[in-house]
């Protein structure tokens, strides 16, 4: 419940809505897979076949990469792009959710040894615990691990965030034993949230809300977290370095954020919906496609 009017439930996106992999642009796509692969330690899940044919066999163009089987970032290679201007629209961090936060402190570990110059920063949200990271070209990523929803605070209807100092070295101490440092690829883990940079927080609101039907769950120095479910969220917006913004050019970075509902019948609800705002849908019976006021692609598929 937020302290907003009282919706309907066919006004809100299902309980049940996650998030998928992330898909980024990228330039060098052996050097950012070397990164989320090594570094991350995430594993390659999947890399389609090179093209074989008349013309010389050609590299795989995009790399899937997860933990425990669940995809988490999609590398698309698309080197004729150019690097996103600076305060575009676009993508301010994915947020991959550890299981425990033995898992997290391994992965931190690793970051730590092979890539400490990427680490911008860590924080307690009291929901969660986080780390912050960018990658060799330049897009954010927040490894996080939450607390018990039990032990979360709500007040009207907000959740209760801070950004409170967390000491990288005290969490590494606590957290990561001999036997996870050895393998910091092991462990389950999704895209938990992602953080979007946008040009003004109405705007976004009247998008992520009205029309796609998450609820508000917090607003704080200038960004705006939605969530479905209760979560603490699972989208945020804000125009830190991006006030102003208009519509992307097309650039490398964020390709498509990828929403995950549980059945058919709640994409049909979320396509009517969007239809009554006057948001352009692309449907091909299985996949949702559309494109918020900054030109984001945002792709929703049901489960089952």
């Amino acid at each position: 419940m937020t302290q907003d009017t009282v919706r309907s439930t066919a006004d809100l996106i299902a309980a049940d809505t996650g998030l998928d992999a992330v898909t980024l642009h990228v330039g060098d796509l052996d050097r950012m897979t070397s990164y989320y692969r090594d570094v991350l330690a995430l594993q390659v899940l999947d890399v389609p076949a090179p093209t074989v044919g008349i013309l010389p066999v050609r590299a795989a163009a995009t790399v899937t990469l997860g933990r425990g089987g669940t995809p988490l970032v999609v590398l698309r290679h698309t080197p004729d792009l150019p690097a996103a201007r600076r305060g575009q629209a676009g993508l301010f961090h994915t947020a991959i959710l550890f299981d425990d936060q033995a898992g997290l402190a391994a992965t931190v570990a690793s970051i730590a040894t092979q890539a400490p110059g990427t680490y911008t920063g860590s924080a307690d949200h009291l929901v969660s615990k986080a780390f912050y990271f960018t990658d060799p070209e330049g897009n954010g990523i927040e490894l996080y691990w939450d607390r018990a929803r039990a032990e979360w605070g709500w007040e009207n209807g907000r959740v209760t965030m801070d950004s409170l100092r967390l000491d990288p070295n005290e969490f590494l101490r606590e957290h990561l034993s001999e036997s996870a440092a050895d393998q910091s690829g092991a462990g389950d883990a999704v895209v938990g949230h992602v953080h979007l940079q946008v040009g003004n927080v109405p705007s976004a609101r009247a998008f992520y809300v009205d029309a796609l039907g998450f609820e508000v769950t917090a607003s704080w120095h200038g960004a705006l977290f939605v969530a479905a479910g209760g979560y603490h969220h699972h989208l945020a917006m804000n125009t830190w370095n991006s006030a102003g913004a208009g519509p992307r050019a097309s650039a490398l970075g964020l390709g498509e954020v990828a929403i995950r509902v549980p059945a058919a019948d709640d994409v049909a609800a979320l396509a009517g919906r969007l239809a009554h705002h006057g948001v352009a849908v692309a449907d091909d019976g299985a996949t949702l496609s559309f494109e918020d006021p900054w030109r984001n692609l945002i792709k929703v598929t049901a489960d089952h």
